[in-house]
């Protein structure tokens, strides 16, 4: 099925990945960031668009915009829909048992793991490798109705959980840090380090391929991020020993306001001992995000976009993502903004 790729056509798309990504809008580095930063997230959905065979292209490259600035809608759902928050994550260390490799413990089929751990224990530690093969069929029925709206919609929201399921502190009850003294080290991982990193990272990662089993991926992305995560806490802890205590912190102007972020001086050296790490885990989601679009294209029949192209979203759609906007920028200034 992923054979249908090309040299010419991959030299021919680099061009316009490299255009898309210097068309960056002013309000990926304003707003304020979470999960991957809202900035790693509208990157990785914007490139997996030059990943796709040129009879997805046309489609997905008319409406690069919107799954650029939807990436980011699971993130600000999380206060506003019940269920939404265990969709971006596992926190597998609840699951150990001794020295037990997690991974032989855990059963991936969903209906398994129901049955050794219980839905209630499943849903409050984290979903994320099963939510992904739940969206990814949804994208298919999206595809097969031909149904504009929703092949978008989920098309942005696939793109977001792939993303998250990449991010090693998205494997651990101690996302934030919280729990070893290291509180802000999530913000650090996947917002700061993306914001000043990002335009030196290659993101000619190739051509997407059919996925035989889209629950294999997730879970596999997930081991890895898993296995990052040591190293993750542990950079961090020997950097910050080191580091001068006043040289640690700045701040920057961000719109109207001050805010304190790790230095530009910490960061950097931080993202240098890590050795490309967060580079990689971008890389990865990138080209799993544009193999799971096609994936779902192809099990849906490989119906003709071009029969799509020149169909905006519904008013219905955009009333619908203006709503989570307000209700999202509504919490932010309330300061309820997840760590």
């Amino acid at each position: 099925m992923g054979n249908w790729f090309n040299y010419k056509i991959a030299i021919i798309v680099l061009v316009p990945v490299l255009l898309a990504l210097g068309s960056s809008t002013s309000s990926e580095k304003d707003v304020k960031v979470e999960r991957w930063g809202f900035y790693g997230h509208k990157r990785i959905n914007r490139v997996a668009i030059f990943t796709l065979p040129p009879e997805m292209f046309g489609f997905y490259k008319e409406h690069i915009e919107y799954l650029t600035e939807h990436a980011v809608d699971p993130d600000k759902r999380r206060y506003a829909v019940e269920g939404e928050a265990q969709c971006h994550y596992i926190d597998l260390d609840h699951y150990y048992v001794g020295d037990q490799d997690v991974f032989s413990l855990m059963p991936r089929k969903w209906y398994d793991a129901v049955a050794k751990y219980s839905e209630d224990t499943l849903q409050a530690y984290g979903i994320v490798p099963w939510h992904i093969n739940v969206m990814k069929l949804k994208l298919q029925k999206a595809f097969e109705s031909k149904n504009v709206d929703l092949i978008l919609k989920y098309s942005a929201d696939i793109g977001h959980y792939i993303g998250d399921a990449h991010v090693p502190l998205h494997t651990t009850e101690n996302y934030n840090g919280q729990l070893s003294n290291q509180k802000g080290i999530h913000g650090l991982w996947e917002s700061r380090l993306v914001e000043i990193n990002a335009e030196d990272y290659d993101y000619f990662v190739g051509k997407g391929v059919y996925v035989k089993s889209v629950t294999d991926l997730a879970w596999e992305a997930v081991k890895e991020s898993h296995f990052a995560l040591d190293s993750v806490l542990r950079i961090e802890k020997e950097l910050t020993a080191e580091f001068p205590s006043d040289k640690k912190y700045s701040f920057e102007q961000r719109g109207n306001t001050t805010i304190p972020v790790y230095s530009y001086e910490f960061s950097q050296e931080y993202h240098k001992r890590m050795n490309g790490m967060v580079e990689r885990r971008m890389r990865a989601a990138i080209i799993s995000v544009g193999s799971i679009w096609y994936t779902a294209w192809v099990d849906a029949g490989q119906p003709d976009l071009t029969e799509l192209q020149n169909i905006p979203p519904s008013a219905e759609l955009l009333e619908e993502m203006k709503e989570l906007d307000d209700h999202f920028h509504n919490d932010e200034h309330k300061g309820r903004i997840c760590e």
